[in-house]
Parts: structure tokens; C-alpha cells; sequence
């Protein structure tokens, strides 16, 4: 049995590549993880359309509790007994200036944007590193470069392009590929929290990135891992 783990699915990028990866063959089973439970049974419903034989199971957690995290593992593994992939996709923010966000405000972006991710990934490196897998980290462009009002949601996610660099040198000891991608505007909700006055028609949409994505965890693909890989739209 291969098994996948995907974060952030209730909608956006996540539920793209929930339903792009149901269409294919690369895994036998799926564990949904997140808070939102009716928009993430509607995303499995989604794919169940394209393969109803497939094994999907969701599982509730908030991300900003990420020491429930390995107790949650344990549980997909109890249930599946392997994990093949892990895409770590959830994401969030509140844009605020440096004098505007508070501690807590910081601390709950990380907690979500990177505590979470890291324990994810150090979890699943536990079964991971005997069968060897591929883990798929979402950063942004906002990781890239300066972004003045985004101060707690940018530089999480540069620690998140960061980690990912360092564990693909890491844990290649152990055959497991680490990718990172860095999408530009794309249209979903956590976009349109950064930029409310933006048409959603005129940029990215999530389906663009779950193309790219699933290139990336499909079988063939072997040579990408270690790279900031940015997608972005051309205008």
C-alpha cells in the first residue's frame, strides 16, 4: 500500500492536488489532515468521483497544535501501515505591519506555517527513513524577497524554504526526496487575505500549481529535489 498525507485540502491548492492525485495511480490510499472537516469530506467526495475504490480517511487537527502531531501519525499508520509522500500544503496568514502584530499573532503563523510542517515531516522521517518517500513542502514567493505588512507570513515562509533545503541534504541518507515550491499569486483564499482588492481571474489558479506538484511526487520524477522551484503565471 502507498500511502499520502496531505495538509491544507479543504480548498485552494490543497483540494487541487487531493483531486489531481486521485486520477492517478502513484498512491492506494490517502489521509486528509485538518480543522475544516464539511470543506475537507467535500474534497474527498471530489475524489471519489475519479476512483471510488480508493482508501481515504480524514483526520481533524488544528495546526496551531502541532505537538498533537505525532499522535496523529501514529494513528495514519495504524490505520494504513505505510506512508509513502507527505505534502505539507496548509497555510496562514494575517498581513500586519511590524508595530501592528502582536506575539501571539507571530507565534500562531509559525505554528501553523512552520512548527507544524517540521513536525509533520520529523514524524513521518520516523517510518520514512527504513522505506525511503518524498515530502513536498509549499512555500510562496513572499519567502523570496521583501514584502513590507507580511512580516509574520513571509519570513515563515522563508524558514520554510530554508528547512526544506537542509532536510533534502539530511534525510537523502535515508532515500527520502525533499521538494520545495514557491507559488506566486495564485487564487486562493489565503490570497485573497494578502491582497482583497486583487480579480482572482487575473492570476494563478490552484490547478496550476497542483500540476506542478504532482509531477513532482509522480514516480518518474527523481532529479528536482533540493530547489526553491517558483511557479509563477506570466503576464
Amino acid at each position: 500500500m502507498r500511502t499520502c498525507i496531505i495538509t491544507g485540502c479543504g480548498s485552494g491548492i490543497g483540494r487541487a492536488v487531493a483531486r489531481s492525485l486521485s486520477r492517478t495511480d502513484y498512491f492506494d490510499s490517502y489521509a486528509l489532515l485538518g480543522r475544516n472537516k464539511e470543506s475537507i469530506l467535500g474534497t474527498i467526495e471530489l475524489m471519489e468521483e475519479s476512483l471510488s475504490e480508493l482508501q481515504i480517511e480524514y483526520y481533524e487537527i488544528d495546526f496551531s497544535n502541532p505537538e498533537k502531531i505525532p499522535q496523529l501519525i501514529e494513528k495514519v499508520l495504524e490505520k494504513f501501515k505505510n506512508i509513502t509522500c507527505l505534502l505539507n500544503i496548509a497555510g496562514y496568514t494575517d498581513p500586519q505591519s511590524l508595530l501592528a502584530t502582536s506575539l501571539n499573532d507571530f507565534e500562531y503563523t509559525y505554528k501553523v506555517n512552520v512548527y507544524s510542517p517540521f513536525m509533520l515531516i520529523k514524524e513521518c522521517t520516523r517510518y520514512m527513513k527504513d522505506y525511503g518517500g518524498k515530502i513536498v513542502n509549499v512555500a510562496s514567493t513572499a519567502g523570496m524577497t521583501p514584502r513590507p505588512g507580511w512580516l509574520s507570513y513571509a519570513s515563515s515562509k522563508a524558514a520554510v524554504i530554508s528547512m526544506s533545503q537542509i532536510l533534502t541534504a539530511e534525510l537523502a541518507e535515508y532515500g527520502i526526496k525533499v521538494y520545495c515550491v514557491s507559488p506566486g499569486r495564485c487564487a486562493t483564499k489565503l490570497r485573497k487575505r494578502l491582497a482583497p482588492e486583487e480579480d482572482p481571474t487575473t492570476i494563478m489558479q490552484p490547478e496550476d500549481v497542483a500540476e506542478v506538484i504532482c509531477k513532482l511526487v509522480s514516480p518518474e520524477e527523481q532529479c528536482l529535489d533540493g530547489q526553491n522551484i517558483v511557479i509563477r503565471k506570466q503576464v
